[in-house]
């Protein structure tokens, strides 16, 4: 997700970040180099060299930082972005298991009724085409069962 816009708003004491999809608030406490009365924000932009997908800022006294969209999507707690990462930690415990498995890639394809290719994008943290239901049939073809289990986020509003 690219970045439009950002835009720090000392009152409150945020950076709002416009993407096209919404606007989001990343407060100033979760930033290091922390900003503070003493050591005022100079200036904030959109970083073309992080693709966009990311804004830096600098503070009087010459130190600067860097924040990706990622800590800001996870800080708001947005829906497509926490179920992207519960898909990516899924996969990344996938990916350990199957390097464990005395399996061969070939085997695992069989008995899952697909290519060595298509095991492979499953296994590809970066993909976000695949399906839980997917996820759950490999890591029970590697033996694991699959227990799935809800907390109470931080803030539930």
């Amino acid at each position: 997700m690219k970045i439009l816009d950002v835009v720090a708003n000392n009152r409150r004491r945020v950076f709002e970040v416009r993407t096209r999809r919404d606007m989001f608030a990343f407060p100033y406490s979760e930033c290091d180099p922390l900003p503070s009365p003493g050591d005022r924000l100079v200036e904030v932009f959109v970083d073309s060299e992080l693709g966009r997908d990311g804004f830096s800022y600098e503070l009087e006294s010459g130190a600067q930082g860097s924040i990706h969209i990622d800590a800001v999507l996870e800080y708001n707690e947005d829906p497509a972005y926490m179920a992207e990462l519960a898909l990516y930690r899924l996969t990344t415990e996938a990916q350990e298991k199957f390097e464990q498995s005395p399996l061969s890639a070939r085997e695992v394809a069989r008995r899952l009724g697909t290519s060595p290719a298509q095991l492979y994008r499953l296994l590809d943290p970066t993909n976000y085409t695949k399906s839980l239901k997917q996820m759950i049939a490999l890591l029970c073809v590697l033996g694991y069962e699959v227990d799935i289990g809800l907390s109470a986020r931080r803030s539930a509003g």
